[in-house]
């Protein structure tokens, strides 16, 4: 059964469900991340790329004087299908809620508008949260849960990423800094690059600001969501340990992208009964997402967990991008 009701309440003056908080998917709600919709079976993101075109004058130039070069390819967004789907008894209501208890006839008896509403709302919910760290974290494979490969999965395999080194690193500020001297500086002035990070070491790093005497936040308040001139985006799907800087928009021009079939299927719900003869109902939702990061050229990656080599590898096998191989030492000649 769906719905698991522990309590001996009665319930007559309850008039609405509580239910628990949950954070939603971040990277869609706060302008994050680029949503393609209408994508059916795959979009490919167009990239260009240009060689240097200026050199010394000549009076009459020919063919063989050509400098700079165009490289156009593509990256795909290739949405998958995955659905939510559950089912339950609207009778589990009637000793919990006496508004919602059988007045006619059994057999007539259906699930309350009112029931309906609170489950379908928190339904959505619930499938959006998950959506949330999907968007970040998911892998694509044969698992239960494993749909489509999330962006931090999609960076950690793509190997034209820039890779900051903090290892000797323990402070958040330096770690930042670190990621900031690293950032190419083409981008450095765009107006969507953003840091995106844990939200426990966007804590360590108030902390850290808190604590440095005549500069920070008195402990009542919080600092700036800030490093040097750069919005931080503390997510809660996001790993610790890990810190991304790069262009990070709902529009066009941002680094990340995701793919999907209608922007309202993570939204829309039907209800009906499993079976025309029995008492058992449904809700389902139908949906199609993948994510894609444009330029790996315009990522800056931190990271400094336990295992991330482990990480990494686990990633480049999600997005069947294979590992460059190890020098072999004989081959290896010194000078």
């Amino acid at each position: 059964m769906a719905i698991n009701i522990q309590t001996a309440y009665a319930g007559e003056v309850l008039e609405r469900l509580l239910v628990k908080a949950t954070t939603g998917n971040e990277l869609v709600r706060r302008g994050l991340i680029h949503v393609e919709p209408h994508v059916q079976k795959a979009f490919y993101i167009p990239r260009l790329k240009t060689g240097k075109f200026l050199q010394k004058r000549k009076e009459q130039p020919e063919d063989g004087d050509s400098k700079g070069e165009f490289n156009i390819d593509e990256r795909k967004l290739e949405p998958v299908d995955f659905m939510a789907f559950t089912t339950f008894n609207p009778r589990s209501f009637e000793k919990f809620w006496r508004k919602w208890q059988p007045t006619g006839n059994l057999v007539f008896e259906e699930l309350p508008a009112e029931a309906q509403t609170a489950f379908l709302a928190e339904l959505a919910k619930v499938v959006d949260f998950e959506l949330g760290w999907h968007f970040v974290n998911g892998t694509a494979g044969d698992g239960e849960t494993d749909f489509f490969n999330g962006i931090l999965t999609r960076i950690l395999a793509d190997p034209d990423i820039i890779t900051a080194d903090v290892s000797a690193e323990t402070s958040m500020i330096k770690r930042f800094r670190a990621v900031h001297k690293a950032i190419p500086k083409a981008l450095r002035n765009h107006p969507g690059l953003k840091f995106l990070c844990s939200v426990e070491d966007a804590d360590a790093y108030d902390d850290e600001l808190t604590d440095l005497h005549h500069k920070g936040a008195d402990p009542t308040t919080t600092n700036v969501a800030r490093f040097k001139r750069y919005a931080l985006e503390p997510l809660a799907a996001w790993p610790q340990g890990v810190v991304v800087a790069t262009i990070a928009t709902m529009d066009l021009d941002s680094n990340l992208w995701a793919g999907v079939n209608l922007s309202d299927d993570f939204e829309t719900v039907k209800i009906d009964r499993l079976t025309n003869a029995g008492e058992r109902y449904f809700f389902k939702m139908l949906m199609k997402a993948d994510t894609q990061v444009a330029f790996g050229e315009q990522v800056v990656l931190a990271d400094w967990r336990e295992d991330a080599a482990a990480q990494k590898a686990a990633a480049q096998k999600a997005c069947g991008v294979t590992a460059p191989a190890d020098p072999d030492p004989d081959e290896v000649t010194e000078g």
